[in-house]
């Protein structure tokens, strides 16, 4: 079995995480930033670089360790009605380290970005990004997202306070 080792990046805005979506590939459930560490890469190097290749941002922000995985994508099963296509996620072991990093302006809203260095190749994968709320009922359900990107949210939304309702 392949060893892959990853990076991803939760990055929230109050209690919002920013995600995406590949229009060009429906589907692919929500995902998070990130992807392959390179040789001799740290995984923290690698979380700031995959973001800043897969976002199109820069941003000045402190990428905090907040939990890891270790997924064999030789057996993981489809999620939901989500499957991967027969080159992604790359066939193996995954070991994902995954980063919080906390702003609190949200750089843009909604917009599309290509990933134009694909860690499997081929042509570039157009991402388009939003956020979610990680207390509203589609963040709360793993099925929307693929790949277990929706397994660490627990742990995230422990880091987070949600704001009480108004009556």
């Amino acid at each position: 079995m392949r060893l892959f080792h990853k990076a991803y990046v939760y990055l929230t805005c109050g209690t919002d995480l920013l995600v995406f979506d590949e229009p060009d590939d429906p589907y692919l459930g929500l995902q998070v930033p990130g992807g392959t560490i390179d040789p001799g890469e740290s995984f923290l190097h690698g979380a700031m670089r995959e973001f800043a290749e897969e976002t199109g941002l820069s941003i000045d922000a402190a990428f905090e360790h907040f939990s890891s995985q270790d997924l064999p994508f030789e057996t993981i099963a489809p999620v939901g009605q989500f499957r991967a296509p027969p080159d992604r996620p790359l066939k193996g072991r995954h070991i994902r380290r995954n980063y919080h990093v906390r702003l609190a302006d949200k750089p843009r809203d909604t917009w599309e970005h290509y990933e134009m260095f694909p860690s499997g190749g081929g042509d570039p994968i157009r991402c388009r990004f939003s956020w979610i709320d990680l207390f509203s009922t589609k963040a709360l359900d793993e099925e929307n997202f693929f790949a277990a990107f929706g397994a660490p949210l627990d742990a995230l939304r422990t880091r987070l306070h949600r704001p009480a309702k108004t009556p």
